[in-house]
């Protein structure tokens, strides 16, 4: 009796929760993303078009264009890749949004044993060079 009183309960939890997921207003505008390399926390800046992503990290500038599947899903290609890695599509599917920020996972297209999240600050609704 105990372990249907204890399923019953998880079964209502996980029912009333609903994740938030507004990924149009995550389309276009300025971003921020930090991740840790090495020991050290990075930060990049990127300006996104409803086509176009211009990151910028450290002194660099990389461009990629910005196919979107569906509402939450897009696949991002380098325009200038530097590499035979740089030429693989990278796919892109937000997993929830609240307020300004989104989670997000990503991987190499063909590659989804090696899938990555993170989560993306939007900085504003403009596109704002930094």
């Amino acid at each position: 009796m105990k372990k249907i009183a204890t399923l019953a309960l998880l079964c209502c939890t996980i029912g009333c929760y609903n994740v938030e997921r507004n990924c149009e207003n995550f389309h276009t505008g300025t971003f921020q993303f930090q991740q840790i390399i090495g020991d050290q926390l990075q930060t990049s800046t990127f300006l996104r078009t409803k086509d176009l992503e211009v990151e910028y990290f450290n002194t660099g500038v990389d461009s990629a264009s910005i196919r979107w599947i569906n509402e939450c899903e897009c696949v991002l290609t380098k325009l200038n890749p530097t590499s035979n890695q740089d030429k693989r599509p990278i796919s892109i599917k937000i997993i929830s949004t609240q307020g300004n920020e989104y989670v997000f996972e990503y991987a190499l297209v063909g590659d989804q044993k090696n899938k990555q999240r993170g989560t993306i600050l939007k900085l504003s609704k403009d596109l704002v060079q930094p």
